[in-house]
């Protein structure tokens, strides 16, 4: 017998969370459960706002549809859904086909804010390779430059990942770069899009040695991945990218290009990070994926994240939205 339920939630943030431009107060999202015989698959779906093209009312909408196509057994239209109602529902069928191993990666780039010195702390003491991420452009470019040279002058093991999210002029982006000790520069693991465009943030690793990666260019329209000097590494998120095959097929061009692909998260819910984890190991397993977004949130929902003391909300404190059986 066939079934397939959706879920819709909605979690309390934590009270510093800022996107580009709105307070993030409570992350919306669905949970797509479905079912086949004994098997079970589930999938998230949660477009995050500001950065998504589509809203969580559009992707109820669109999702209601899918699951009624596949109840009946008809095709999935991949190219005509919506990135994050792709992402979910492809996971959700993966899984009922056993497709993703159940091993994660729940190794994470720490997300570096808050005090320096208690960050110090904390990163000298990690594990393994020491990876860490800096959200820059925030503030002036000689501050961000000012940190990041702190940082990697005091702790001689740490690579640091930053990500202007395209926030720098040129002028601002060379100004960051005066900041930062040229000796430095190689542990730089990477700064994802520097500049406004691909091509200011190509002249700018061309002039400064700083690797770059792309993140929002993944999702330019007409985008094609290319080997260019400067680029390090790509950085999916797929709630904004799509169907797992297009995560996979992205993951293997940049291998195959000797680029560096890592999985990333769009704040997503303690439920979908698992997932990621999981993809993160599977497809990625020589990268630390940039997870470490759990302690945004008030809560988690349905699987715990390692070491994450939140509260627990589970799928049957939710809104049932959608049901079908067969």
């Amino acid at each position: 017998m066939k079934q397939a339920t959706f879920y819709r939630y909605s979690l309390p943030m934590d009270s510093g969370v800022i996107l580009r431009h709105t307070r993030l107060a409570q992350r919306d999202g669905l949970i797509v459960e479905l079912k086949d015989g004994e098997k079970v698959g589930r999938g998230e779906i949660a477009p995050l706002p500001e950065f998504s093209a589509e809203t969580i009312e559009q992707a109820q909408t669109q999702i209601e549809l899918c699951l009624a196509q596949w109840m009946e057994g008809g095709e999935i239209d991949w190219d005509s859904l919506y990135p994050s109602v792709a992402f979910g529902l492809s996971v959700a069928l993966a899984e009922l086909d056993g497709e993703i191993p159940a091993e994660g990666n729940f190794l994470t780039a720490p997300l570096c804010s808050g005090d320096p010195d208690e960050l110090v702390e904390k990163l000298a003491e990690l594990p393994g390779e020491k990876v860490a991420k800096i959200k820059v452009g925030l503030y002036e470019p000689i501050r961000d430059g000012m940190v990041v040279n702190m940082f990697l002058e005091i702790l001689p093991d740490l690579r640091l990942r930053l990500d202007a999210n395209r926030q720098w002029t040129t002028e601002k982006a060379a100004q960051f770069a005066n900041y930062v000790n040229p000796t430095f520069r190689s542990r730089i693991a990477f700064l994802e899009e520097p500049c406004q465009t691909p091509e200011q943030s190509l002249e700018f690793s061309k002039e400064t040695g700083i690797a770059i990666a792309w993140d929002e260019t993944l999702r330019d329209e007409g985008f094609s991945l290319e080997c260019k000097t400067g680029l390090s590494a790509i950085v999916i998120k797929p709630t904004l990218v799509g169907s797992l095959q297009t995560v996979k097929t992205l993951v293997e061009q940049a291998h195959t290009m000797g680029l560096e692909a890592v999985i990333s998260s769009s704040i997503e819910s303690s439920f979908g990070l698992n997932t990621l984890a999981r993809i993160a190991q599977w497809l990625t397993p020589e990268s630390v994926p940039g997870l470490d977004t759990v302690s945004l949130f008030g809560e988690q929902l349905e699987q715990a994240w390692p070491g994450c003391e939140l509260p627990m909300k589970t799928l049957t404190d939710c809104e049932v939205v959608w049901q079908a059986h067969q």
